[in-house]
């Protein structure tokens, strides 16, 4: 793995974003910002399952002073998404919104953005300028790719911002397209001091866009690309977050939570292995410390497969051996499966 690109580092609240910081998990509210309840309940269940940041959409003045009624009620930094209206920002700085996030291919007028950074410069607000490759200017130049006119856009705008003394920048560069947004990534990390938010955007439902999402940001970040990531889904917010947390543990970069090993499952199985797979990693949810379960089909193999594990189950015909560090502590009775396991889980 290529050591992480070095970044100037920057505050969302009381998060660092940048620098020697972990790379920190984000992800956005699916509720309509102007119901302020709904809206909070989401932010602590995100913030329950380990959500650093949390953006949220400001289609009108109304949603954008809502931020004011959240912000009492939750702790997480808030980040207004704006879109259009450079004036739904500064309501948003008003009502103590912690981050902002501009996409220059709506909102690219110097004028727009200098009040918008002027406002954000007196309440030390970073700004996050968001291209997306299906909303690039519509100045861009055409005879560049796309992933050059996203470049393009965003030095464009980091380039104003710097012309009025701004530097609380962060970036990112988003496509549906994987190699199109490696691409740009890597081009743009080589040119800005600022730290880079990455993932693909519109990746689709879990099934395919959780698969999409770790290639394009494993890649990124075996690069040594990003700072802070989001795995956007067509499913609830948290599946995010987990996803996020599973990409960052698979590279060794964060820990948090438990790590299933499960096996496949083949004809060697006498058990339901997937249904208790699937039980295990339910219960798993819950638990924020980190720790290695593994669930396995075969007790020929089970211990040996997952001997780094700190507590596994190897299943044979309705009974299970329990094992320890590789080591075998006792034997299960099939209902007793996951009641068992878990019961040695919480020991950790």
């Amino acid at each position: 793995m290529n050591p992480r690109r070095t970044s100037k580092p920057i505050q969302i609240g009381s998060v660092t974003v940048g620098g020697n910081a972990p790379i920190v998990v984000q992800s956005m509210t699916k509720t309509d910002t102007r119901d302020v309840m709904s809206t909070i309940n989401q932010i602590k269940e995100l913030e329950e399952c380990g959500c650093e940041l949390v953006r949220v959409a400001v289609p009108d003045s109304e949603a954008a002073q809502a931020i004011s009624a959240i912000k009492r009620d939750v702790s997480l930094p808030i980040i207004a998404d704006i879109h259009f209206d450079y004036r739904l920002a500064l309501i948003a700085l008003k009502a103590g919104v912690d981050g902002l996030r501009l996409n220059p291919g709506n909102i690219s007028e110097p004028g727009k953005v200098k009040a918008v950074a002027q406002a954000a410069k007196e309440r030390s607000v970073p700004i996050r300028i968001g291209v997306n490759a299906g909303s690039l200017p519509k100045t861009a130049n055409p005879k560049l790719t796309i992933a050059q006119q996203m470049v393009e856009a965003a030095l464009q705008q980091i380039k104003l911002l710097e012309s009025l003394d701004f530097d609380l920048i962060k970036v990112s560069l988003k496509a549906f397209d994987v190699p199109t947004t490696i691409e740009a990534y890597r081009d743009i990390a080589q040119k800005i001091p600022y730290p880079l938010h990455i993932g693909i955007t519109e990746a689709g439902t879990p099934r395919t866009g959780i698969i999409r999402s770790t290639v394009g940001i494993s890649t990124l970040l075996y690069l040594g690309i990003g700072d802070t990531i989001r795995v956007s889904l067509t499913a609830h917010p948290r599946e995010e977050v987990i996803a996020a947390y599973e990409i960052l543990k698979s590279l060794d970069l964060r820990q948090h939570g438990p790590i299933l090993v499960s096996c496949p499952s083949c004809g060697r199985a006498e058990v339901d292995i997937v249904k208790l797979a699937e039980a295990v990693e339910e219960e798993l949810i819950k638990i924020d410390k980190p720790i290695k379960v593994a669930v396995m089909g075969c007790v020929v193999n089970g211990p040996g497969e997952a001997k780094d594990a700190d507590v596994g189950i190897a299943c044979g015909k309705a009974k299970a051996v329990l094992f320890k560090k590789g080591e075998k502590i006792g034997v299960v009775e099939e209902k007793d499966f996951v009641t068992v396991l878990m019961r040695e889980v919480e020991k950790f």
